[in-house]
């Protein structure tokens, strides 16, 4: 379990804690200890949902520090503007692809935290979001085939989605984006995408 976990967890505790407070004071008819105790109650009870949360919602996130290799892609044409493409993630899991297009499109979803929050473990991240083919020709990729796939893992929740829904996460997260690459596909070949603190680039392999 992570510390995000642990903290979401320790503010249940103290939240039952100030709970039973809340009801031995009020059977002695403390009417102010009852109150203070079931508002701080709730203080901790929100903290610790908003940990858990937080932890949920990035499951599937990747710690970024300067540079690093996100995924690595293996082409083979397959006809005219066709082509496989199988994506190989860091942990080891593969994906095979059919994409049409002259290029091979990759985006991600990026998120900068605040300082403030660096403490409690988390630091710039991302996730693959999409791939899917790309034509060079603006009329064709108004009107020829299109192909795009999810590269995200399943998970209940999503930052990303959840801080475009709830303003209340701003003073969390310090910006939250998007970045998209893409490269010609002519040939077989092998490509690195890799992911910085300014974006998303891929690259011919080695």
């Amino acid at each position: 379990m992570d510390l995000l976990g642990w903290l979401s967890l320790l503010g249940a505790a103290l939240a039952l804690v100030c709970f039973i407070g809340g009801v031995i004071a009020l059977r002695r008819r403390r009417l102010v200890g009852t109150a203070f105790s079931f508002v701080l109650g709730l203080l901790f009870l929100t903290l610790g949902a908003l940990f858990l949360t937080i932890s949920v919602s990035t499951q599937g996130y990747r710690a970024l520090t300067l540079e690093e290799t996100a995924a690595i892609i293996e082409t083979r044409p397959t006809g005219a503007q066709q082509f496989e493409a199988t994506v190989t993630f860091v942990d080891g899991r593969s994906q095979t692809f059919l994409v049409a297009g002259d290029q091979i499109y990759v985006d991600a979803h990026i998120l900068k935290w605040k300082p403030i929050v660096n403490v409690l473990g988390l630091h710039t991240a991302y996730e693959l979001d999409r791939i899917g083919g790309r034509y060079i020709d603006l009329e064709q990729e108004r009107v020829s085939e299109r192909s795009l796939y999810s590269l995200k893992q399943a998970k209940p929740l999503d930052m990303f989605s959840l801080r475009q829904s709830y303003s209340l996460l701003a003073p969390l997260l310090d910006t939250e984006y998007g970045s998209a690459t893409f490269i010609a596909v002519d040939e077989p070949a092998t490509f690195e995408v890799r992911v910085s603190t300014t974006g998303l680039l891929i690259r011919p392999g080695s």
